[in-house]
């Protein structure tokens, strides 16, 4: 490690400080990625440049950038070394932490196991707001997790409700949605009113067979320790010893809000998941959701949770995607804020 001169073509010399780190051959081939993919953007985001010597990796670029990006191949070599597999969100959320000097923050993240898929995959949290997320449901009675789609939101939520259920912290779970039709209408659905509103539960579905098991589910559904059901099937029911999850909250109306969230009783534990940015509600109508962050703000047992575009874990396109929107969604409402009061000026 140390700082090396080189002589450019033009004559000059260029100084550039330089790491070796070691790196086992299994875990190289899987952080590299396919024809170096992923090392390559290291260097591009880093501007360094990386090189192996026979097993030995060395980093050369800045000082603070070769420092940086050698951090992010050891937080990497860690969590390979520990079985995980490094894909593409990996990589990009492990340069995203080293560019804030928070590289170590990436396997302290890692450490946190809530339960295991019914095909023994790892169910961890994959970004410090998730971290966050996750410590928060521990901690208190009521969560609301509200970020854009691919954050981890609803399945991190199901997989906390499945182990405390597992662990016999409480005796069911119930699962809720409010049906709201996303440009489609339920009357023109064909079959009975469970047909009509099944394909608005199906995501919860999902995430309860990759987790819990199809058998284990349907035993369970059939002795009515796990209920999927509408929003309005909870008016005028207490819910005690119960893990109960509100998803899509974004699509509640101030009113079902306020029912959902007085139907909570003793032992029991709430989560409250919904993206502001993907209403389906009629136009005009407010928000169960938003009053809602307006009204609990100052209420203690009560946390909220804000991911954002660092915290989506699906395909990276996602990531930018939904930066695009919130970008564009910023700069239309400074747009209509400046025309606004442009056409009412002060009297």
């Amino acid at each position: 490690m140390g700082e090396k001169t080189f002589v450019r073509n033009d004559g000059r010399e260029e100084h550039a400080f330089s790491m070796n780190l070691d790196m086992p051959t299994e875990h190289m081939q899987k952080i590299f990625g396919l024809q170096d993919q992923y090392i390559k953007k290291l260097e591009r985001d880093f501007a360094v440049t990386v090189v192996d010597r026979n097993g030995h990796i060395v980093v050369s670029g800045e000082e603070e950038h070769v420092k940086r990006a050698a951090s992010v191949l050891q937080q990497l070599t860690i969590l390979s070394d520990r079985g995980n597999e490094i894909e593409e969100q990996s990589v990009d959320y492990a340069i995203t932490m080293g560019k804030e000097a928070q590289a170590e923050a990436i396997t302290e993240i890692d450490g946190d196991c809530i339960c295991h898929t019914v095909n023994g995959k790892p169910i961890k949290p994959k970004t410090l707001g998730q971290k966050q997320y996750v410590d928060a449901i521990r901690n208190n009675m009521i969560v609301f997790g509200i970020g854009p789609a691919g954050t981890g939101k609803t399945y991190l939520a199901m997989a906390m409700a499945i182990t405390a259920f597992k662990n016999d912290e409480v005796g069911r779970i119930i699962l809720t949605r409010p049906a709201i039709e996303a440009g489609e209408k339920l009357g023109f659905l064909p079959g009975d009113l469970q047909s009509k509103v099944d394909p608005y539960l199906r995501p919860l579905y999902d995430a309860l067979y990759q987790i819990m098991g199809a058998e284990s589910f349907a035993k369970n559904m059939e002795k009515g320790l796990i209920e999927v059901a509408p929003l309005a099937y909870m008016r005028g029911r207490t819910l005690d010893n119960a893990y109960i999850i509100l998803d899509e909250a974004q699509n509640t109306t101030p009113a079902q809000m306020k029912m959902f969230l007085t139907r909570i009783g003793f032992g029991s534990k709430v989560v409250v998941t919904g993206d502001a940015s993907q209403k389906d509600l009629p136009v005009g109508s407010k928000s169960g959701l938003d009053t809602a962050v307006k009204v609990l703000q100052k209420i203690d047992g009560i946390a909220f949770c804000n991911l954002t575009s660092k915290d989506v874990v699906r395909h990276p396109l996602v990531q930018k995607i939904v930066k695009a929107y919130d970008e564009y969604e910023a700069k239309e409402n400074r747009r209509t804020k400046t025309h606004y009061a442009g056409n009412n000026p002060r009297r």
